[in-house]
């Protein structure tokens, strides 16, 4: 009997992708995990100008395996990119201005078992050396008990999952790099309403970019201004160790002259539960939209977001808030999303 391995095809889908952008894609190999007999890349895309004095943009998909909805979405950016790409010429003119960075799958081995940790059973979004010093909620926030248990942080005395190596070298060579750069990184599973969230998530406290982060938000609203989006700290919903972002986010912090925004897409999947119940019986049915109908609807519905922070990226020096504009918008932040924490001093 001949055995038929099964394939990714989010990575063939890639692999379509990067060919039809072609000369225009530069494609790196950052390394490879082994799932089920395979050797699975995990891959970075770069597009636009990769001069560190102009801004960058990341998005990334797929730290969960079981979200597959999240990889699907960055997937169906880079593609509409790469179609564009041979006839646009506003696209072109744009990216002389900014970096775009693609990792759609950066758990491939999680895609393949449709699990959502890495196939050592490690939550890569809870395996950052980041500790939260408040409460955080049993299992979910983050546990060392056993990888057989789902949020398993990995051992304590071990460096991070190779995943996470790869994202965080990413971000110190095509980010940390810039005087501005903002990430997306896109998930699924959380509520019935689609989210933004901003870093902390190890701590009820507001990040040093709060303000900035309100400036965006209003640059949202006034843009975006029929869309659902719920844009909020993380930590209004809940707390958690060994979050990849915060972690990122604190590193940045050294370099006081750069602005490093982190945010995460949370669509809210328990939307096509409610409408289709039955996904309830399949594993993958909590987290995606598993109506052909309903999940063409997000992978288009959520592109004009991905536009727009690229386009607020390029054009960053028109709404980031300086001096006294940048105090009123870090007051109004405090009012609106830590309500309960003095705000007479700074974050």
């Amino acid at each position: 009997m001949i055995m038929v391995m099964e394939r990714l095809p989010h990575l063939d889908e890639l692999v379509r992708i990067i060919h039809t952008g072609g000369e225009h894609f530069q494609t790196r190999t950052l390394g490879e995990v082994i799932c089920q007999g395979q050797q699975l890349p995990v891959q970075v895309v770069t597009l636009g100008n990769p001069d560190p004095k102009v801004p960058a943009v990341g998005f990334f998909g797929g730290f969960h395996g079981l979200e597959l909805i999240g990889a699907e979405v960055v997937l169906a950016f880079l593609r509409n990119l790469s179609t564009r790409l041979r006839w646009d010429d506003t696209l072109h003119r744009q990216l002389e201005t900014v970096r775009l960075v693609f990792m759609p799958l950066v758990n491939p081995g999680g895609m393949l078992r449709g699990t959502r940790a890495n196939p050592d059973g490690v939550d890569l979004m809870r395996n950052a050396p980041v500790d939260s010093a408040e409460r955080v909620p049993w299992l979910i926030g983050g546990q060392r008990i056993s990888p057989r248990l789902p949020w398993f942080r990995g051992e304590p005395a071990r460096p991070m999952e190779p995943e996470n190596r790869a994202v965080c070298e990413v971000i110190a060579n095509e980010f940390l790099t810039r005087r501005f750069s903002l990430t997306v990184d896109c998930h699924s599973g959380f509520g019935v309403n689609d989210r933004i969230w901003f870093p902390y998530a190890h701590t009820r406290m507001p990040i040093a970019h709060l303000a900035e982060m309100h400036a965006l938000n209003d640059l949202l609203q006034e843009t975006l201004c029929n869309h659902r989006y719920i844009f909020e700290p993380q930590s209004s919903q809940y707390l958690a160790h060994g979050d990849l972002w915060d972690h990122l986010y604190l590193q940045a912090q050294s370099r006081p002259e750069q602005t490093f925004l982190p945010v995460t897409l949370e669509l809210g999947s328990w939307t096509w539960v409610k409408k289709n119940p039955r996904q309830l019986f399949s594993p993958l049915g909590i987290f995606n939209p598993l109506i052909e109908h309903r999940q063409r609807r997000v992978l288009r519905g959520h592109l004009p977001l991905l536009e727009f922070m690229v386009r607020a990226a390029v054009s960053h020096q028109r709404w980031l808030p300086f001096g006294q504009d940048r105090e009123d918008h870090r007051q109004r932040a405090m009012a609106h999303w830590y309500p309960d924490l003095q705000t007479d001093g700074q974050p």
